[in-house]
């Protein structure tokens, strides 16, 4: 759908789509429930509600497929909680990730604000995102460290004076991801949900990846509208749009493709 809501429709052939069997490996993780609620004030998901009778075709996946698939959801359902050591650990790591140089003093402190959450309690901003969304962050931080600072500091571009905090718009974010590729479903209904899956079955960190790109391209578009704080829906809206139709490009093969992964490099 665009701005005025008209429906557009994007078309990519997909030879060899899903039937190559292929296998990808990560450890599973504990179902928890977790909730798809407002994240943040101000910063609602840009996202369109989904309905199991609408009629949308559904994608034949392979066993090595829904193994991917399944481990993802997996990953998607598991709540942020504080009091697992691991979760713990994990935030720890993403404040020494983010400030290397700079002591954190507690997990309930002032210092999280720095690195744009809403409060001292991170964990209130995991919410719509769960565990999965502090485990992008961490990716990104440690996989492309440049980028991840570029966009912490706000070092790039003429910036807005009301800028987007960036920990709860990573969130934000995590949770887009999961509605473009309607990853809740049982197989995909889409026909990017099913490129997806098939560029996942080839590389076990492809939500991962996608993320980082995803987080980039936001902030271009963001720079690219001159936007201010109360225009982030509109950048993620223009964000999702992007990112769809660059999945869906003939070429792209693998996420390295797609000409937005070149803002990571």
């Amino acid at each position: 759908m665009d701005d005025r809501g008209e429906s557009f429709v994007a078309v990519r052939r997909i030879s060899q789509g899903l039937e190559r069997d292929s296998s990808c490996h990560s450890p599973s993780a504990e179902v928890v429930a977790g909730s798809t609620a407002w994240l943040g004030r101000g910063l609602s998901c840009v996202c369109v509600q989904r309905r199991d009778s609408d009629g949308r075709p559904s994608f034949d996946l392979t066993l090595a497929q829904e193994e991917c698939l399944q481990r993802l959801q997996s990953r998607i359902d598991v709540a942020f909680d504080s009091s697992r050591p691991e979760h713990e650990e994990a935030l720890r790591a993403l404040w020494h990730a983010a400030f290397p140089e700079e002591e954190l003093c507690g997990l309930i402190s002032e210092q999280w604000k720095e690195m744009g959450w809403q409060g001292k309690d991170p964990s209130t901003d995991f919410r719509g995102g769960g565990f999965i969304s502090l485990e992008n962050l961490l990716f990104f931080a440690r996989n492309y460290s440049k980028s991840f600072q570029n966009l912490l500091q706000k070092q790039e571009g003429v910036r807005s004076m009301w800028e987007y905090p960036f920990a709860v718009a990573g969130v934000n974010i995590t949770f887009m991801l999961i509605q473009i590729l309607d990853l809740q479903a049982v197989k995909p209904r889409t026909l990017v949900g099913a490129i997806f899956l098939k560029l996942l079955s080839e590389n076990e960190s492809a939500f991962d990846l996608l993320y980082c790109i995803a987080f980039k391209l936001m902030d271009q578009q963001w720079l690219t509208m001159r936007a201010s704080y109360m225009d982030f829906n509109s950048v993620m809206k223009s964000t999702r749009r992007q990112l769809e139709m660059e999945l869906l490009l003939e070429d792209i093969t693998r996420l390295e493709d797609m000409p937005s992964y070149n803002l990571l490099r």
